[in-house]
């Protein structure tokens, strides 16, 4: 992994496999953190190379678009997020959400387009995966099963297929180059008790049933996505990190889906799945990860920069 940016203004505090986070240099600024996302693609809970070119750009604009969304311009009630307070968005011209002058002055030119100012936040150790179609490890568990997560599913379910309603599987976060493990909806509550859990479950599966909603209307599935959230200094359950990108989500082709006869024809993706499986049928998951194809990189890029293009369209 590449070394942390020198950014003035900014001292680097810790790298994930995506993003990069950094505390204000200066004194009495401990309430905000600069979060810059970085070209980097991980799979199977590795950071592989090479990156994918404007990845940590895409990302963020998609976050921002969503986080936006989700403050009530879908028309839903406002999701509390943590952008700085005084990051409300506008619409550009293209119709992409802008950071406003105020906070891109605190935005290095280093980084300009791929990081957001945020407040700072007591992180949840729970990742909040939404499921709400059946694929991935939920497929290869229902086949041995015929359960996800440990959840029982009704019986002739195929790979691609709509579940009965939207399942909240959530994992625990594991250290960077651990792998997260799937947890029960009663070891959530052993984590951060019943009230926060109960909250954890109920606003992912509305996030996800307006994201979903969103995405039909853009000709998109939303399969599956995952959420994090963290606890600001009032108690407030507030959504972090990233939301409904390429990376945390699995976007499908709707009209793929409608119509194919084979899963690879219905779950035409919009995201890093061209990386997963690549990498699924080039490497036994033990020892360093092969590095990527250019193509491979190149085809993802494309359907990283699809995605935006369609979700943000009017």
């Amino acid at each position: 992994m590449a070394s942390p940016l020198d950014l003035p203004g900014w001292r680097h505090v810790y790298s994930g496999k995506v993003r990069d986070l950094y505390v204000p240099t200066e004194d009495g600024a401990a309430d905000r953190m600069l979060v810059v996302a970085s070209d980097r693609v991980s799979a199977f809970d590795h950071v592989l190379s090479p990156g994918i070119p404007d990845k940590g750009v895409l990302l963020t604009t998609l976050s921002l678009w969503w986080f936006d969304l989700l403050a009530g311009a879908d028309g839903g009630r406002s999701i509390p997020n943590h952008l700085a307070a005084s990051s409300i968005l506008t619409d550009g011209a293209d119709g992409v959400p802008n950071t406003p002058d105020d906070l891109a002055s605190l935005i290095p030119a280093e980084v300009a387009g791929r990081a957001m100012v945020v407040r700072s936040l007591e992180m949840l150790p729970v990742e909040c995966v939404v499921r709400g179609y059946l694929t991935g490890s939920g497929w290869a568990e229902y086949r041995a099963q015929g359960t996800v997560c440990g959840i029982a599913l009704p019986d002739g379910l195929n790979d691609g297929d709509r579940l009965p309603e939207p399942l909240f599987t959530p994992a625990y976060k594991a250290p960077m180059g651990e792998h997260d493990e799937n947890i029960s909806f009663e070891q959530t509550v052993e984590l951060v008790g019943a009230e926060r859990a109960t909250q954890l479950r109920d606003l992912s599966l509305e996030i996800y049933s307006r994201a979903a909603r969103t995405a039909e209307q853009h000709g998109l599935i939303l399969a599956d996505t995952k959420f994090e959230f963290g606890v600001d200094a009032a108690g407030v359950l507030t959504l972090a990190d990233e939301v409904l990108t390429s990376d945390s989500s699995r976007y499908w082709d709707a009209a793929a889906w409608a119509s194919g006869t084979t899963p690879a024809e219905r779950m035409a993706s919009f995201d890093k799945q061209i990386v997963r499986d690549w990498l699924a049928a080039n490497w036994d998951k033990t020892g360093t990860p092969p590095e990527l194809p250019a193509e491979i990189v190149e085809r993802t890029a494309a359907r990283y920069r699809e995605l935006l293009e369609l979700l943000t369209s009017a």
